[in-house]
């Protein structure tokens, strides 16, 4: 069960993934969450630094979807002006939205990446998939009850990869 909540790479940020070896590896396309992963889960709009990054993958030719549990309202407010196909409710782990999502971008979990900011959400719902699961940090402290919780669980786990040497990057989680 641990195995599936191991990402298969620790990051800062999306801002530093090397995407050139992803495209090497011939993957295809990005599924992403949205709150905490891309902006903070209060800001309304993308960042000009986001929206240069989505244009920058675009241009490499990925295709890129968010992904994400939060409202249709929230999601929809935010990829809507993006023109980034999206996902809302999605009941991350579950299978159904990855699913979606992969029909959708027409790839398959070799060819697909899942970023995002959660364990028991984005890394065991990608790995369950199937797919190249990458945790970056959260972009901000605030956030929902339920994340709350999923962050002390977390925080268990965390000691548990640090013990065997899997932790990525130290002590910032």
């Amino acid at each position: 069960m641990l195995k599936r909540i191991i990402p298969d790479e620790f990051v800062e940020s999306i801002y530093d993934i090397d995407y050139n070896a992803l495209q090497r590896r011939g993957v295809k396309a990005i599924i992403v969450d949205l709150d905490n992963t891309l902006v903070e889960a209060d800001r309304p709009d993308a960042t000009p630094k986001l929206i240069s990054w989505l244009d920058q993958l675009q241009g490499m030719g990925f295709k890129v979807m968010i992904v994400s549990n939060n409202t249709r309202t929230r999601v929809s407010r935010f990829a809507t002006p993006l023109r980034v196909p999206w996902i809302h409710a999605a009941k991350k782990p579950l299978l159904s939205a990855f699913n979606r999502a992969m029909r959708q971008l027409e790839t398959t979990p070799e060819e697909t990446v899942m970023v995002g900011d959660q364990l028991f959400t984005d890394v065991l719902g990608g790995n369950r998939r199937g797919m190249h699961t990458i945790l970056v940090l959260p972009v901000s402290e605030v956030e929902g009850i339920f994340t709350k919780v999923n962050r002390l669980m977390e925080r268990v786990v965390f000691r548990w990869m640090k013990q065997r040497g899997l932790l990525g990057w130290e002590d910032r989680k």
